[in-house]
């Protein structure tokens, strides 16, 4: 069924493949709120509903859902040689028991999603386009993760190295070039950046 009299192959590319709904929700609520976010970082937290919507991601880390992810930021740490720096007192034994409980409980949510997606993907029962093998459907869930993994991490990254120091910057060749390329001009790549990856 057409929708407002566009023609089929409209609906198709945006309708059918949902591309339309990712637009309005990129566009709408993701990135007018992230390229004012990246030029005006105070003005933006300064308001009741950033302070609510903190306690609340305070309240989900404290349950200890996501904890496996600190065990790989540990690995990481550890073959990287820089040592984890913490502002908290070191943990007691009790809190010590806690904590990798909670990765503990984490892991086996991640091995449960894991599971019930491989699955999902061998049996065909994802939104993959029809025609594509279940295993070549597999890869691609990996690749599509890993990218969005480093596209996360370099945004987390590039608001980080915004505090550092030129000299900071330079001691990586190739961390040098990214922020010499990041921070030239009148400041605009940032939040250029921030829009492009919504595509990706």
């Amino acid at each position: 069924k057409k929708v407002l009299g566009m023609p089929t192959f409209v609906n198709d590319s945006l309708l059918a493949t949902g591309l339309a709904i990712f637009f309005m929700t990129a566009m709408i609520g993701k990135i007018s709120a992230q390229v004012n976010a990246s030029r005006c970082m105070l003005d933006y937290v300064n308001n009741y509903f950033a302070y609510f919507t903190f306690q609340v991601s305070r309240l989900i880390e404290a349950s200890g859902l996501l904890h496996c992810c600190y065990p790989v930021q540990m690995l990481f740490a550890k073959l990287s040689g820089q040592p984890l720096v913490s502002n908290e007192d070191p943990r007691t034994p009790v809190q010590n028991v806690f904590f990798w409980f909670r990765v503990l409980v984490s892991t086996a949510i991640l091995a449960f999603s894991f599971a019930v997606t491989l699955e999902a993907l061998f049996n065909g029962q994802t939104t993959m386009w029809e025609g594509v093998p279940s295993e070549v459907a597999v890869i691609l869930f990996f690749v599509f993760m890993a990218v969005v993994g480093m596209l996360e991490g370099m945004q987390i990254a590039f608001f980080a190295v915004a505090k550092m120091t030129e000299e900071e910057r330079a001691r990586k060749p190739w961390a040098k070039k990214t922020c010499d390329l990041l921070f030239e001009g009148d400041g605009r790549n940032l939040p250029g950046f921030m829009v492009g990856r919504q595509m990706c």
